[in-house]
């Protein structure tokens, strides 16, 4: 005998059906709600290119980091705690924020200190770390890797394939891998570089959505401003 369901029981189970299908993971990424700080898998550190920044927001902000009285190039966006996929943000933590001899401190390689604070709560924060032992493993992240002169001493811009971006740095940093670095681009100018790194801040290999690297061809590197 073919049994026959009402209307409402098929409704009823159509929508137990779409509830069933929307609680499977989409992909391999860990869930991202609810985050823990110190739940993490490994750091990505990434430096920014400040002409870039300067050309697409900072000139608009009337940043004074882009009259060219310093002559700045990498500097430090940020160490951001990892998933193997994805990436945790804005943990709770009961620990402080930094206060102004470390924002102070960082400013020389990060930029304005608004912009370390931004950092502790956006990232920091999913450290597990206090706001100082953050900042120290950000530093010592930075100290170890070598910037290429060749790129902060050009005096004209130009166009490159971004994969020379990343074989310059990888050429001045022999214990990096290829696939522990990666080059971004931002409307058709070199960006960043991100390098990944363990919790003990050593080299390894990226996570599989970081490690996409920028494919243009003709890329435009701008140079270090230099002011009046």
């Amino acid at each position: 005998m073919t049994r026959s369901f009402s209307r409402p029981a098929i409704v009823i189970a159509a929508v137990f059906l779409a509830l069933a299908i929307a609680l499977v993971p989409a992909g391999p990424s860990r869930a991202l709600d609810g985050h823990e700080a110190g739940d993490f898998d490994y750091y990505v550190m990434a430096l920014s290119w400040q002409p870039t920044w300067c050309t697409l927001e900072g000139d608009a902000r009337g940043s004074d980091r882009c009259d060219g009285r310093e002559r700045i190039g990498w500097v430090l966006h940020g160490l951001w705690p990892q998933y193997e996929w994805g990436s945790p943000e804005d943990c709770p933590t009961a620990q402080a924020p930094p206060g102004r001899r470390i924002t102070g401190a960082m400013a020389d390689i990060m930029g304005a200190p608004g912009l370390v604070r931004y950092q502790w709560f956006r990232h920091g924060s999913c450290s597990g770390l206090s706001a100082e032992a953050y900042f120290a493993a950000a530093l010592r992240a930075w100290q170890q890797v070598e910037r290429p002169a060749l790129l902060e001493g050009l005096d004209r811009e130009v166009l490159l394939p971004a994969t020379l971006i990343e074989e310059a740095f990888l050429r001045v940093n022999p214990g990096i891998g290829r696939d522990s670095l990666t080059v971004t681009c931002r409307s058709g100018m070199i960006q960043e570089v991100r390098i990944c790194l363990t919790r003990d801040l050593e080299p390894r290999r990226c996570g599989p959505d970081t490690i996409r690297d920028c494919a243009l061809q003709d890329a435009l590197f701008q140079p270090v401003r230099v002011g009046p």
